[in-house]
């Protein structure tokens, strides 16, 4: 783990840079100094045995004999003067190449035995100085010498022999060895100084690199609050400051990304449209809870769209037209779209191809809204203007028609001009009942109508209304029953006039829709903070089947009986709204053949319940 670390770690690399970077100087510059110390002793010692042989004038000595062999004696002698001076071996040899003189116990032998002849033959050769080295081996260790040869030659420039000076080099190798350890132990204690000054600086530099790789690794797990101290202004403090720049820049984006995301997310999660996304291999990338539902799954088992099952298999209980083939299929130029049936509602999907940014295709997208209400309403909306139009067409024929008549003159008598006359007079009253009432219906689901809301009590508007309606029930012999009260009080704050026109569109058609002799009841009375008004009676009553269409325009139980008698079939639209204008409700209960039974539900006033509290 250490030497994994350490590998990795720029402060040790640069530790080991700036080691290696001493030791190759150090290395360079030891060696150099050694080899130019080892050159010195060398040409100082030859400098040395040359100046004294020069100076001393031993070569030119030589000069005034013919042959060596025959002055071997003075010359031996001389010799031996000489190498006491010199502290060196010196030899003589002619050029027969036999020591002729030496400080050594070696005269009358062969130089071949001893000396470096191919240095001798050199320098009576050229007749110049010749130099060589060489390692002598001794009883117990081998010396390193260095052989100066220079040549003898008499007056007449004749080649006489050889002065052969070996010096013993021992002392300089010494020397040179000496400087070299010392030289090590120097580059050793440099390496040393070198490793930890270079550590210290290494330190200070990877420490905010340090701090900025651990800055950047907490950011990694989100953690976007980090901030790196700038210790100084040059590369490594621009590089904190870039950072920490970028840190605040980064934060802000993801956060701006993070509310969009939310937004997106919380956009589909709550669309009552249904979004699937699909890829080309038919698996499930997204799905909002709208489509689950659709699909019949539970958000709580399937949150992630990893467990949900392939599209198709989801898909295909549902729609066969909408399998992923299909779906690729009809996309492949442009998005596509259309209607299918499911669980008894209607649904209208539209779906097109998405891609990446490379351009190829990535999968679909779908989304899937339910129309069945839209549809619903539109169907709606056709039956209005029909039934509108039918409505109007009817009275207008009649007008139409008795005008021409009266117009071509084809009745001349007043008894039955009258007659036309108020059948037309009728019949637009029928008219503009209808535009009245259409205008009050589209006022009141535009919040356009006027309210005059006022605290009253109920039961004298109940009385009232019975008193305009009673004449009509007695021509039919029927009974009108009041079975409330009338000294009670049942407060409700409301506006009168239109909780009138209720009771009043309730009463009528309790006495259109009761065969003569019938019976009709009203009832008012209070229950917890609610005012109920019950109308019933016993005449033909609603089929089960068309008892959830009565509050729906123009819808009449007995059309022709309802036109006859002079009714919109808006009635009881208006009064839906008006009761539910006040906060109430009104409910309808009936069997065919048996009666009707209508029920209207008001809040009760305020002040009442105040009232109540007070007095508990």
């Amino acid at each position: 783990m250490f030497k994994t670390k350490l590998g990795r770690s720029i402060r040790w690399k640069l530790v080991l840079v700036y080691v290696l970077l001493v030791f190759i100087a150090t290395t360079i510059i030891g060696v150099f100094l050694t080899s130019q110390l080892e050159s010195y002793y060398t040409n100082s010692i030859e400098r040395d045995i040359v100046n004294t042989v020069n100076e001393g004038g031993l070569t030119s000595s030589f000069a005034a004999y013919d042959n060596l062999q025959d002055n071997a004696e003075e010359i031996s002698t001389n010799i031996s003067s000489w190498g006491v001076g010199l502290g060196q071996e010196i030899y003589v040899v002619d050029s027969a190449m036999n020591i002729i003189a030496a400080t050594s116990d070696v005269q009358g032998r062969s130089a071949l035995d001893f000396l470096d002849c191919d240095v001798i033959l050199s320098a009576i050769s050229s007749g110049a100085r010749a130099q060589s080295f060489s390692t002598i081996s001794l009883s117990e260790k081998s010396l390193q010498v260095m052989n100066v040869v220079f040549p003898i030659e008499n007056d007449a420039g004749k080649s006489l022999g050889a002065l052969y000076v070996r010096a013993d080099m021992s002392s300089v190798r010494e020397s040179v060895n000496e400087s070299g350890s010392i030289f090590i132990k120097a580059m050793l204690l440099a390496l040393a100084i070198t490793i930890v000054l270079g550590s210290i600086i290494s330190s200070s530099i990877t420490r905010p690199i340090k701090d900025v790789t651990v800055k950047a690794e907490l950011m990694s797990e989100g953690d976007f609050s980090q901030e790196v101290s700038i210790r100084s202004e040059d590369e490594i403090g621009q590089l904190a400051s870039m950072f920490n720049i970028l840190r605040i820049k980064l934060n802000d984006t993801l956060s701006q990304i993070e509310n969009e995301k939310n937004k997106l997310e919380a956009v589909l999660r709550h669309m009552a449209d249904a979004l699937i996304a699909i890829d080309l291999s038919g698996n499930i990338t997204h799905v909002n809870q709208a489509a689950l539902d659709l699909l019949g799954l539970s958000g709580e088992l399937y949150k992630d769209t990893e467990d949900l099952p392939p599209y198709d298999e989801l898909i295909g209980g549902i729609s066969k037209d909408l399998q992923l083939s299909k779906l690729v299929e009809n996309c492949k130029d442009e998005a596509a779209s259309d209607v299918f049936e499911y669980a008894g509602k209607t649904f209208a999907v539209r779906y097109d191809k998405y891609q990446e940014e490379s351009g190829d295709d990535t999968g679909i997208l779908m989304i899937i809204q339910d129309i069945t209400e839209r549809q619903k309403l539109e169907n709606m909306q056709m039956d209005f203007v029909a039934n509108v139009s039918h409505e109007l067409k009817t009275p207008l024929t009649t007008i139409k028609s008795y005008t021409e008549t009266m117009l071509d003159g084809m009745v001349e008598d007043p008894a039955t001009q009258q007659q036309f006359l108020g059948i037309i007079d009728t019949e637009a009253d029928r008219m503009n009942r209808l535009v009245k009432e259409l205008l009050q219906l589209s006022r009141m689901e535009n919040k356009q109508e006027q309210w005059s809301m006022k605290e009253m009590n109920l039961l004298p508007l109940l009385e009232n209304a019975v008193k305009k309606v009673e004449l009509t029930a007695t021509t039919k012999n029927q009974q009108l029953n009041l079975l409330f009260n009338a000294e009670e009080r049942l407060p409700i704050v409301a506006d009168r006039d239109k909780i009138e026109q209720v009771v009043l569109n309730i009463l009528s058609n309790s006495i259109k829709y009761t065969q003569e002799g019938g019976r009709i009841d009203v009832d008012a009375l209070r229950r917890d903070r609610n005012v109920f008004i019950i109308v019933a009676d016993n005449g033909i009553g609603i089929p089960e089947d068309e008892l959830g269409r009565v509050f729906e325009r123009f819808f009449r139980v007995d059309k022709a009986r309802s036109r006859a008698m002079g009714g919109t079939g808006l009635g009881l639209s208006i009064s839906k709204q008006i009761v539910e204008e006040h906060g109430g409700s009104i409910e309808i209960e009936s069997k065919e053949g048996r009666g009707t039974k209508v029920t209207i539900s008001l809040p009760l006033a305020p002040s009442a319940i105040r009232g109540e509290r007070l007095a508990d």
